[in-house]
């Protein structure tokens, strides 16, 4: 018997396990640092590196597998995930929010109007089916909130004025991702009656309208449950709170990156906020790498070549639609040509959404095509929103300057 009363060959089988599982994380790390500083030396961004790694040493792919099954890297991608969020709602302002809530709010909306209704227009004109065109219809149309924090984070955007902007579309999208599911929800699954899927959308909306009020309410109580001046403390319960309200956040039918990011929001209110953003940070890079290979374990070149055409249309359209809701959102709050090729190139990235719902389809067993679809669309434009974003002033001389009248005060730094 071992020390913990388990057999030795059961306690043997489990270390093996755990040696392979490091084995795919270690290996996850280096692959991935080493592709992306091979990019980073280039002057691309590590996001797209990061997925192709994963794409490279995967099961899908000849060659050296790393990782065998996905799930053994599940729960740290989704931690990944929700360190991001959580990082972009420490530099979040609850302020801020409440005081100019109605202009993020429109952005949101221009955005979704945009994408969305251009998602199902596309989809229906792909003819394969009204189910599938829905889900094609949010794969196309809402953008990858993972992608775009870690693209405004590497550009050091976060204080620019347009970011405002982009991160009001991000939260308006996470809402209105808890009632498309729920209006998908019969789709995906004919036995799930409308009264379950109204329910469902209830239960989320009222659990982030719990959220925004401790946010702004409750956030003193919060600063005291964290404060601590030991750090190895405050990155113990601050990290708690995070994953346990993103888990608590994916259970009730919201995605845990919102609620990740309305516990960052919260936290952005207490005296620790400073302490926490500077521990985070390093923690947050790791993961997130994690998180992104991952995503590219995901992919599979099989079928691509049939769904080539599809997807080349369906990068167009978005690389037309996003571009125009940045015009339209910089046009609406004063922000010149710079600001308004920021907003539509940051938020033109697909992620871990599309390969959610693209997932869905498949265990409902929809169209074969959309897998190898999405996969294909998500990976082009993971690649090419980052690169668009960091050359924004060269495409913003495509923009005529007599749309953008020159704004003052903040705006003035994007205004060229």
């Amino acid at each position: 018997m071992g020390e913990l009363g388990l057999p030795l060959p059961m306690l043997a089988a489990g270390a093996g396990h755990i040696g392979e599982q490091l084995i795919a994380l270690g290996g996850a790390f280096l692959a991935a640092g080493l592709l992306a500083r091979a990019g980073r030396r280039i002057g691309l961004p590590t996001i797209p590196f990061f997925i192709i790694a994963g794409i490279i040493f995967g099961p899908n792919t000849p060659g050296v597998v790393l990782v065998e099954d996905p799930e053994t890297l599940a729960l740290l991608a989704s931690l990944g995930l929700v360190l991001l969020l959580f990082h972009l709602g420490l530099e979040f302002s609850l302020g801020e929010f409440t005081s100019g809530g109605a202009p993020l709010i429109k952005a949101g909306f221009i955005y979704l109007a945009l994408n969305v209704g251009g998602g199902v227009a596309f989809g229906f004109a792909l003819g394969w089916g009204t189910a599938e065109a829905l889900v094609i219809a949010g794969a196309v149309g809402i953008s990858s909130s993972a992608i775009v924090t870690k693209v405004l984070i590497e550009l050091r955007r976060l204080a620019n004025p347009e970011t405002r902007m982009i991160l009001g579309i991000v939260v308006v999208e996470d809402i209105f991702l808890a009632l498309y599911l729920a209006v998908l929800a019969p789709f995906l699954n004919p036995d799930a009656g409308g009264l379950e899927a109204f329910l469902l959308f209830l239960r989320a909306f009222g659990f982030l309208l719990l959220l925004f009020a401790i946010a702004r309410f409750g956030a003193k109580w919060v600063g005291k449950l964290l404060d601590t001046p030991d750090p190895e403390l405050l990155v113990v319960l601050f990290l708690g709170l995070a994953v346990l309200v993103a888990g608590t956040s994916e259970e009730l039918g919201v995605s845990d990156a919102i609620g990740a990011f309305m516990v960052g929001l919260i936290v952005a209110e207490t005296a620790v906020k400073h302490r926490v953003e500077e521990l985070v940070l390093p923690i947050r890079d790791a993961f997130a790498a994690v998180f992104f290979f991952w995503f590219g374990l995901s992919i599979s070149p099989d079928g691509l070549a049939a769904v080539a055409l599809p997807v080349a249309a369906a990068v167009v359209l978005s690389l037309i639609l996003n571009p125009a809701a940045g015009i339209i959102v910089a046009k609406v709050n004063g922000l010149g040509r710079v600001a308004a090729v920021n907003i539509g190139t940051t938020v033109l990235s697909r992620g871990e959404f599309s390969i959610i719902i693209a997932a869905l389809a498949a265990s409902a067993g929809l169209d074969e095509r959309i897998t190898p679809f999405v996969a294909l669309y998500v990976l082009i434009l993971a690649i090419v929103s980052p690169l668009l974003a960091s050359k924004s002033k060269r495409v913003a001389k495509i923009l005529p300057k007599r749309w953008f009248p020159r704004p003052s005060g903040a705006a003035g730094s994007t205004a060229r």
